[in-house]
């Protein structure tokens, strides 16, 4: 699996409320781009919108901890949806058959390595974006 290299960093804060308000603050200018849900387009997936909004709420349902830990790689996560044409590790989720999970790699401009899930519904065709977290070494 080829890493993608972000020209961003982590995102600033030490303590839960600076970290998810850094992150939530990149999320509305975002969300500001579009009338409905917010999104990005992919250059990996030809230009298609991969959705942001399941990430929110996946990171809502861990710990205290994992979500700062999660959170300050959003932006990261973000740049690597937009550019990255490099091929993910492609899985076929086990509980829903008709669900593809790609999983990209990234590096963020510090040197911190992370992995970004997207969900891929075979037939709508739709993608989500599921989930950034930071990985030791690939």
């Amino acid at each position: 699996m080829k890493i993608y290299r972000s020209k961003y960093g982590l995102l600033f804060g030490t303590s839960y409320d600076e970290s998810i308000r850094a992150a939530r603050r990149q999320h509305q200018k975002i969300q500001q781009l579009t009338k409905r849900q917010p999104y990005v387009r992919s250059q990996y997936f030809a230009k298609d919108k991969v959705f942001l909004t399941i990430f929110w709420t996946h990171l809502m349902q861990k710990r205290r901890g994992e979500r700062v830990r999660r959170a300050k790689l959003y932006l990261c996560a973000v740049d690597l949806l937009r550019n990255t044409s490099h091929d993910p590790d492609t899985v076929v989720s086990k509980i829903h058959p008709n669900e593809l999970l790609y999983r990209f790699a990234g590096q963020t401009k510090e040197g911190a390595f992370f992995i970004v899930q997207i969900k891929h519904n075979k037939k709508t065709g739709r993608k989500d974006f599921i989930s950034v977290f930071p990985k030791n070494k690939f």
